[in-house]
């Protein structure tokens, strides 16, 4: 039977996405470059892949959420709206495969878990109807094979277990599983509930806190807080986070600004402090609200609830290593 532990995280923590900070010692050291993020310089990492997706009239609501399965090379997206496919489907070329709608109220946050021994897509439901509420896991098709908390009862109770608009999720390769419960609602708790699978390397959890303006540290292991970078966030909270497959930096999405903000990551064993390597700044009203990175070529995809679409950028230069080789 799996484990929980329960971590407050503090009012306002609206829009949050888990992430982990690995010990990358086995990776090969990263290439010097120049980072410099910008649509109006000449050195630019990052590049808009104009041709992502093939065709963009798939985007028929409000794109709130992607989730990169770097294994399978597939692309999920989740959006919001009425008589529209919850669920679309893309390989990491844009083309178009699939799309499902069933069991999906109002998606807000999305993980795609591929390892060799667990395939799956999760989604936290905000809605207010008998799906609502819940953390749902699905297989690559749209088979629900998971529900999480009490559909279309939002609650703080723990037994049953009750979600009240579960905003994030992130799922390690071990099978444990992290969610920020509380977009606005009665919570504002991160859990973790654990498989016990055997797991080394994977250290600390970095909590987007976009309501309180920083990035909240966790101890993987114990949920102890163990601090927060904010310096970085006097303007705007960040609404996501991402490490690189390297680790070497964090990329996170900030909604007002409609900006891509890339991070330098701390030391193996530290939190360290915020610093800012560059930014790529999008249009405005684009809000970028959640992102995702391919562990396998770096590449970024960024939901965009202002525009309604999602884009992809890939780093001009392929140096990042597959995440685990």
């Amino acid at each position: 039977m799996a484990k929980f532990w329960v971590c407050a995280t503090g009012a306002g923590c609206f829009l949050a996405l888990l992430i982990f900070h690995s010990c990358f010692c086995d990776f090969p050291i990263l290439r010097n470059f120049v980072f410099q993020i910008s649509w109006t310089t000449e050195n630019t990492l990052y590049r808009l892949d104009v041709g992502w997706p093939k065709y963009s009239e798939y985007f028929t609501g409000t794109t709130f959420c992607v989730a990169v399965d770097s294994l399978n090379g597939l692309v999920y997206v989740a959006q919001r709206g009425d008589n529209i496919s919850k669920v679309l489907v893309f390989t990491e070329d844009g083309y178009f495969l699939r799309a499902w709608n069933y069991t999906v109220d109002t998606p807000h946050g999305m993980f795609a878990a591929s390892t060799s021994h667990e395939q799956s897509v999760w989604i936290t439901d905000v809605g207010s109807g008998f799906y609502g509420h819940t953390v749902k896991k699905y297989n690559l098709f749209g088979d629900l094979v998971q529900v999480l908390g009490t559909p279309g009862k939002k609650g703080t109770d723990l037994n049953p277990l009750q979600f009240d608009n579960p905003a994030e999720l992130y799922v390690e390769d071990t099978g444990d599983i992290y969610i920020v419960d509380g977009d606005g609602g009665l919570n504002n708790r991160l859990f973790k509930l654990s498989q016990g699978i055997p797991m080394i390397k994977i250290h600390l959890v970095w909590v987007a806190d976009r309501g309180n303006k920083r990035l909240q540290v966790f101890d993987k292991d114990t949920g102890e807080w163990l601090g927060a970078w904010d310096n970085c966030f006097t303007e705007e909270g960040p609404s996501s986070v991402r490490f690189t497959p390297d680790g070497k930096y964090l990329i996170v999405a900030q909604l007002n600004l409609s900006r891509l903000s890339l991070l330098a990551a701390p030391p193996v064993g530290s939190i360290g402090s915020c610093s800012v390597v560059s930014t790529i700044q999008l249009a405005d009203l684009v809000l970028p609200h959640l992102l995702d990175v391919d562990r396998k070529t770096g590449a970024i995809y960024v939901a965009e609830i202002g525009a309604k679409q999602v884009q992809k950028y890939v780093p001009l230069n392929s140096y990042f290593p597959l995440h685990g080789s």
